[in-house]
């Protein structure tokens, strides 16, 4: 099936920026449009509520703008995460302000939810929905979602266990949408790895943390270069959720990686509490992060980092149809 012309239409590389809780924010998703991937960032990152609609207006006013300076090389469209758990409680809030700004793709999470995939259809818009099995695979495209974003094992924060091969392999038996792949992409050769597997494009969240307009701390971005996929524990114990963090910052949060607490109700709270005695919060001090950061040798902008990925593709593409004829 070929993709909506939202996912293949103006994009330099078949990405998307994954959406990065606190993290990403106007200035990040603007500047990974304007480099041609798709820019995406969690409603929820918006607080108060009431600055979604600020950042809605901000994006779409700055992409027509550049648009308008720049026919030659139009912006990437741009994605809004909406999380579809009973834990959210701004989730109509946030999705009534996706339909009055027309926002082109909404990536849903942790739940299926028929009436947010028909909200985005009113408009014309399509749903991606993230799931770790082929079992939540086929409830989301049965409650009407448009593609899959595969999260296999090793993608940043909230991730499964399964290998990449095998959960790629059991959604495409079956399922000829769009298709995307997270966990550990962050070269250019990966992204094509992903689609030789079966997925139309990659989902690369890590590796812009590590950007000079991403909303993180300077000590993150710099833990993020220091660090390689050895430094990724996965744990539930910060959201009672399983997730990819950075082993570092949770010793800087004064936990033992090696001995957590067990993990309370699953929540998606950004104030949350990690279970410390210092006050330590999940996602601000407890750092999500990718098995994929080997790659990251320095905090860049976002244009160099997706250059360097489409140098990286195009020179993957390259060898592989040498491979091919080959005698």
């Amino acid at each position: 099936m070929p993709l909506p012309a939202v996912l293949a239409d103006r994009l330099r590389l078949p990405v998307i920026g994954a959406p990065l809780f606190i993290i990403s924010h106007p200035a990040l998703t603007i500047a990974q449009c304007k480099a041609g991937v798709i820019g995406a960032f969690p409603a929820l990152n918006a607080r108060p509520e009431s600055q979604l609609d600020e950042w809605l207006d901000e994006i779409t006013g700055a992409l027509c703008a550049h648009d308008r300076d720049h026919p030659d090389r139009l912006s990437a469209p741009f994605a809004v995460n909406q999380i579809v758990h009973r834990s959210n409680r701004r989730l109509e809030h946030d999705l009534a302000l996706c339909v009055k700004y027309k926002v082109p793709v909404v990536i849903s999470s942790l739940g299926a939810v028929p009436e947010v995939n028909a909200a985005v259809h009113s408009y014309g818009g399509i749903v991606l929905h993230d799931v770790i099995n082929d079992r939540h695979a086929r409830s989301a495209i049965s409650k009407g979602a448009d593609g899959l974003i595969a999260v296999a094992a090793g993608a940043g924060g909230h991730a499964g266990t399964l290998s990449p091969f095998a959960l790629i392999q059991e959604i495409r038996a079956w399922f000829d949408g769009p298709l995307l792949l997270s966990g550990a992409i962050a070269t250019g050769s990966a992204i094509l790895a992903a689609q030789a597997m079966g997925a139309d494009m990659a989902y690369i969240g890590s590796p812009f943390i590590a950007t000079t307009e991403a909303r993180a701390s300077e000590a993150y971005k710099a833990m993020i270069v220091d660090s390689g996929a050895s430094d990724i524990l996965y744990s539930p114990s910060f959201t009672g959720i399983p997730g990819n963090y950075l082993r570092p910052s949770i010793v800087k949060a004064g936990l033992d990686p090696d001995n957590l607490p067990p993990p309370g109700p699953a929540s998606l709270d950004l104030d949350r509490t990690a279970p410390s005695g210092d006050g330590a919060k999940a996602w601000k001090d407890i750092w999500g992060c990718g098995q994929g950061i080997g790659a990251v040798k320095s905090v860049q902008p976002v244009e160099d980092l997706v250059a360097r990925l489409a140098e990286e593709y195009a020179a993957a593409r390259t060898r592989l149809t040498a491979l091919s004829t080959a005698k």
